[in-house]
């Protein structure tokens, strides 16, 4: 029997887990294939690709993100051989099975919830005597009618292979993303997601995970991500892991997990703030919502203030990048106290501040009860909130375009030093800075067009030109800044008119080639030559005292000069200054 597991990543460097399990719990009796996929790849070419290899069985891993390609391959692979047996397994079709078995018609099995133990028992029965009744966890047509098999108990994690360690990954480790499991299920009972449907926690052997983790790594791993809904909940298996982790790594490997902030000890913390090497680590922290009576509603406890001490805690450690995560149309948050959970957590500054919106997953509590807040929703996954009784279509139109430039000009971090100023200094508050550039940049059709790094200032300098923007110079004096030094080599014609003509640079220059030390001693040691000046500097007059931004972040407004040196191999800019009063320029 020909046997293929398949299913469509979002992206091409990301990595199935759950096709794995299935695969290295199937063997030895089945030798199943592999077969990854993007959603982005033509379902032509997907589809002609499975066809080729002459399955007899194939089964589909689906989410969200995923499931309405997964249906059309599914159909066309139907059309093309009626006798092939597909399988569909995965959250998304693991609730409302009843619907599932209507909508794709070419699904001959759905596999409901841990699909492990569930999907040889099935492989066994189609491969020998068809007696589907002795499978449990599993969905079904019988004679025309519908025929639905509840599971029967979880799965033993201690006693499941390692999915980790197929051959057929050994080469390919190193060039994508690996992604791990410690633990199965939740604590908590966030009516938004999957995971609170599940009770209790589970946990794979340790000394397992520990050799799995060793093997990954020393086969390339370089991203290792941990899937652990809450892999803080036990501390002391979290301090064991990341002792193990701190003590074992190698060399560029980085770790991703996801915690819970508010139950994190700050002695945790701390011991990672002394021992992780900066770069290791980094935490991904669901905030969702500052607004304890929305957090009320969706049975989600959080103490904010300790949430606040542990990012800010880990933040001063610079040990560790943050990522959080805002949800938009929750239950009772409306724009205005969406706002308020913006600017609350932007205040932490965390590295990446990632704003999505509601889904209505099948199977959440808050699906289930989406009429007591008037909820509209999309029909086709990922069921995104389209309005409810207090957040209006055009509230979260507005959002998004919030969503839109947070991600150009915050997550990237192309313009740390304009951005802080202007959400610090001149705009009433960041959520209000992000969200009238963002609907200036709708406005403009921007967001249907592409760009390079250069239309990103030059796209904001218009933004604040045309709202007459108070502090205009020095403003666009920290753009220049942040342009500098966000290049790694020298670019050949920076996005704004220099302020210094030729002459005037000539000047600047001849008076640095007499005295280096006027820039520092870091630049005096590097000891360049004319040529070496010429050809890896670049020089810019600010409106602003330079070197008293960069000491304290303070403006004052006495004209400097910026020296960037780039750096021939690549890796990247040095800012020094010249203060006008040790130049010659009048």
């Amino acid at each position: 029997m020909n046997i293929i597991i398949s299913t469509l990543n979002a992206k091409y460097i990301h990595t199935s887990l759950s096709i794995r399990y299935l695969k290295a719990y199937a063997q030895p009796e089945y030798d199943a294939q592999l077969a990854e996929y993007t959603i982005k790849d033509p379902i032509m070419n997907i589809v002609g690709d499975l066809y080729s290899k002459k399955p007899d069985v194939i089964g589909f891993s689906c989410y969200i993100w995923n499931i309405e390609e997964t249906m059309k391959v599914v159909a066309m692979l139907k059309k093309i051989n009626p006798e092939l047996v597909i399988i569909l397994g995965g959250p998304e079709v693991t609730y409302d099975v009843h619907d599932w078995l209507d909508q794709i018609p070419g699904a001959d099995f759905i596999v409901i919830g841990e699909g492990e133990v569930t999907f040889k028992d099935l492989l066994s029965e189609i491969e020998g005597e068809h007696n589907y009744k002795k499978v449990s966890g599993i969905a079904y047509r019988q004679d025309g009618k519908k025929v639905i098999q509840p599971q029967n108990g979880k799965v033993d994690l201690k006693s499941l292979p390692s999915p980790y360690r197929l051959e057929e990954d050994r080469n390919e480790i190193s060039k994508r993303v690996t992604y791990i499991e410690t633990s199965r299920g939740c604590p908590f009972s966030c009516q938004f997601c999957l995971s609170s449907i599940e009770v209790g926690v589970r946990y794979f052997d340790r000394e397992k995970i520990k050799e799995d983790i060793r093997y990954l790594m020393d086969n390339g791993a370089r991203t290792i991500k941990f899937v652990d809904r809450t892999f803080n909940i036990s501390r002391s298996y979290a301090m064991e892991m990341f002792r193990f982790l701190i003590d074992e790594h190698q060399p560029g490997v980085v770790f991703q997990f996801e915690i819970t902030a508010d139950i994190m000890r700050p002695e945790v913390i701390q011991f990672l703030n002394d021992h992780a090497p900066a770069g290791l680590f980094r935490f991904e922290i669901g905030v969702q919502s500052t607004n304890d009576h929305t957090n009320d509603l969706v049975m989600r406890r959080q103490n904010f203030e300790k949430l606040t001490r542990t990012v800010t805690m880990v933040k001063d450690g610079q040990k560790i990048d943050q990522h959080l995560d805002l949800i938009a149309g929750l239950p009772e948050e409306d724009y205005f106290s969406f706002r308020k959970t913006f600017n609350d957590v932007f205040a932490l500054r965390p590295e990446e501040m990632q704003l999505g919106f509601l889904k209505m997953l099948r199977g959440t509590g808050l699906r289930i009860r989406a009429d007591e807040h008037d909820y509209i929703y999309s029909d086709h996954a990922p069921y995104e909130i389209l309005g409810n009784n207090v957040l209006t279509f055009d509230d979260i139109v507005r959002i998004k375009q919030v969503e839109d430039v947070l991600e150009k000009y915050w997550n990237d971090h192309r313009m740390n030093h304009t951005t802080e100023f202007l959400v610090e200094t001149v705009f009433t508050s960041p959520f209000d800075f992000f969200q009238e550039f963002g609907t200036y940049w709708d406005e403009q059709g921007w967001s249907r067009i592409g760009h390079q790094l250069e239309d990103l200032f030059k796209r904001l300098e218009l933004f604040l030109i045309k709202r007459e923007t108070n502090q205009l110079n020095n403003v666009i004096g920290l753009m220049k800044l942040d342009y500098f030094k966000n290049q790694k080599y020298k670019p050949r014609k920076p996005w704004w008119e220099a302020s210094l003509d030729k002459h005037g640079r000539s000047k600047i220059y001849e008076e640095i080639l007499k005295h280096p030390e006027h820039l520092g001693t870091d630049f005096r040691d590097l000891q360049l030559n004319e040529k070496e000046i010429y050809k890896h500097t670049l020089i810019e007059e600010l409106p602003f005292d330079l070197e008293t931004y960069l000491t304290d972040g303070t403006i004052i407004e006495q004209p400097s000069i910026m020296l960037a040196y780039f750096d021939p191999s690549g890796k990247g800019s040095r800012i020094f200054s010249l203060s006008k009063a040790e130049s010659t320029i009048q």
